[in-house]
């Protein structure tokens, strides 16, 4: 069993969190390269930098005496829809462990600790993303309470 702390985000765990960050979407770019860019090109666009300069967003890091194991990002704000009430929300964003470190609890830590920051700012639903061919993150989503709340359906258009 790993032991590891969780601790909030700080801009000196840039470059961990920059190669963490890679290390995800490569994962999913490989999975799947006809529905996900590459790392390289989502990291052109997306900085995790942004989220911890961010007084809305939330960063965790699970280190490992001085060794970053995973992260997980959020946010949180008022969801505003035309169809719903209005009502404080967070939203995980990314979580990554490093692969010789799952299935350790450092997942689902990483949760419990941003569950608990959001609860603490006044958030009353707590929301992800997981795409459907994600079957290990769907059952550590559902393991940590989350249900189905809308379903996306897509269709791919051939002739």
């Amino acid at each position: 069993m790993t032991t590891f702390v969780i601790k909030p985000a700080c801009f000196r765990d840039l470059e961990s969190l920059n190669d963490l960050m890679f290390e995800l979407h490569d994962e999913h770019h490989l999975q799947s390269p006809d529905l996900f860019k590459t790392a390289e090109d989502i990291e052109q666009e997306k900085s995790i930098a942004r989220y911890i300069d961010d007084p809305s967003c939330l960063v965790y890091v699970a280190r490992q005496e001085d060794e970053i194991i995973g992260f997980i990002s959020g946010h949180f704000c008022e969801l505003i829809s035309t169809v719903s009430q209005p009502i404080m929300m967070g939203s995980i964003d990314e979580i990554y462990i490093l692969p010789e470190f799952r299935k350790q609890g450092t997942a689902q830590a990483l949760i419990r600790k941003i569950e608990s920051t959001f609860f603490d700012y006044g958030v009353k639903q707590m929301f992800v993303e997981v795409w459907h061919c994600n079957q290990s993150a769907i059952a550590l989503y559902e393991k940590q309470g989350f249900g189905h709340h809308i379903h996306y359906l897509r269709k791919p258009l051939i002739k």
